[in-house]
Order: structure tokens, then C-alpha cells, then sequence
């Protein structure tokens, strides 16, 4: 199968759903990787680019590493605004959306949940629903919308949707490679008990596991799926 992972910020990809891509790719699945935000302007008080050239080609080189220790079949990172993709139109992002399924034509998709507390993976889930909307002869039969330690358990429950996981992928066997790749985003990462941490994250995909009787897993919230 051809599997399409959309994420907004390098590390995202690794954070929601690395080990379900690590178990793909042993199954013999092609994972394609797309990240829209560029993931380091929001930390200046002004967006700008041409001063933060050097974090971005860091962080580039960081995201290609954690790309080759899940082995993804492609990389393709894009420059929206960080934290600010609430300022782009939504059908410009769709259409980009749009173009990777076309181009990859996955059956699997995953993305963002609709209630985390960061703007970019709220717009990022609701272009992926829209370019995943079910027309006759669209590749996409599988939509999977994944948590992000340190947003998506930040969201209040009065204030969005919360996340309530109805589907599960035991990656007991995968684990290690999720925290190897998130080893390599090392300036991403936080100290424990930082929900963005090593230690925090393999918990979650442990008690994500216990859940459902295995010894790690990651969490999903199925969007739709259809068996053809």
C-alpha cells in the first residue's frame, strides 16, 4: 500500500504516528512524509525567514535523519507559515494536499485531530478531510487522525472536541525506531516530565498498549474507512 502521513511541523510526523510508520515499511508498505509549517518562525516576535535560515536548514537536515531511521519512501517539507497557517486560505491548502495524493495515491492517510491547542494541526486536519472527501474513484479509503503529546492532551475539554482513540496500532515491535527517531530531533525535544519528552513518550505508547493488551501502541481516532 502507498501510505500518506501530512503533518504540519517536523517532528509531528514522528510524534503522532512513528511507530505505525516504521510497522508499515516492515510490512512493505511506501510511506510518504509531507510537512507543511516550516516550524521555527513562530518563536520571533516577526515571521522571518531569511534570519532563521540557518535553524531551518537544521532542522531540515534533523527531520531527514528521522526519515531515514523510520525508512520513508520520501520527505517533502514546505514553507507555511509556523503557527500561522490560521492566515493562509484553506483551499490553498487543500489543493496542495490535493496535488501529494494525486501524486502518491495513498489508501491510508494520516493527520492531525481536530481539537489539539495548535492552529496549524487544527487548519492541516480540516484541508485533509476536505481533499479526502469521498468522490467516486478516490484513492484514500483509510483517514486516521493522530494525537501530539503537548498539544493535544493541552486542549480543555469545553473548548474543542476531545481526543477519544477508537483504533490502535500495536507497535510493540516499532517502538525503539520512534524513539531513534525522535532522538534525532533533539532541539525539538523536552526534558521529563515535559509531555514532549522521551521518557513521557514512551509511556503514552505504553499505556496506549495496555489498553489494549500489547506492550506498546500508538492511538488513533478513525475518520472513515471503507473496505473496497
Amino acid at each position: 500500500m502507498n501510505i500518506l502521513v501530512v503533518a504540519a511541523h517536523p517532528d509531528d510526523e514522528v510524534l503522532g504516528c512513528g511507530g505505525a510508520i516504521a510497522k508499515h515499511i516492515q510490512q512493505g508498505d511506501k510511506v510518504h512524509i509531507l510537512i507543511l509549517a516550516e516550524g521555527v518562525t513562530s518563536r520571533k516576535s516577526e515571521r522571518n525567514r531569511d534570519d532563521s535560515q540557518a535553524e531551518l536548514s537544521a532542522l531540515e537536515i534533523v527531520a531527514n535523519k528521522a526519515s531515514h531511521v523510520l525508512g520513508v519512501s520520501s520527505l517533502s517539507m514546505h514553507d507555511f507559515p509556523d503557527n500561522r497557517m490560521d492566515s493562509c486560505e484553506l483551499l490553498d491548502i487543500v489543493k496542495f494536499i490535493e496535488k501529494s495524493i494525486e501524486q502518491y495515491q495513498p489508501q491510508i492517510v494520516y493527520t492531525h485531530h481536530s481539537g489539539d491547542v495548535n492552529i496549524d494541526h487544527r487548519c492541516i486536519h480540516q484541508a485533509v478531510v476536505t481533499a479526502c472527501r469521498p468522490i467516486p474513484n478516490h484513492p484514500v479509503h483509510t483517514l486516521l487522525f493522530f494525537e501530539i503529546p503537548s498539544s493535544t492532551e493541552w486542549q480543555t475539554t469545553s473548548s474543542a472536541l476531545p481526543f477519544t482513540p477508537n483504533w490502535f496500532v500495536d507497535i510493540s515491535e516499532t517502538l525503539v525506531l520512534k524513539l531513534e527517531a525522535l532522538e534525532a530531533y533533539e532541539s525539538e525535544m523536552r526534558s521529563y516530565p515535559h509531555p514532549r519528552s522521551l521518557e513521557a513518550v514512551e509511556y503514552l505508547a505504553r499505556w496506549r498498549g495496555a489498553t489494549i493488551g500489547v506492550k506498546a501502541a500508538e492511538a488513533f481516532i478513525l475518520g472513515r474507512h471503507s473496505i473496497r
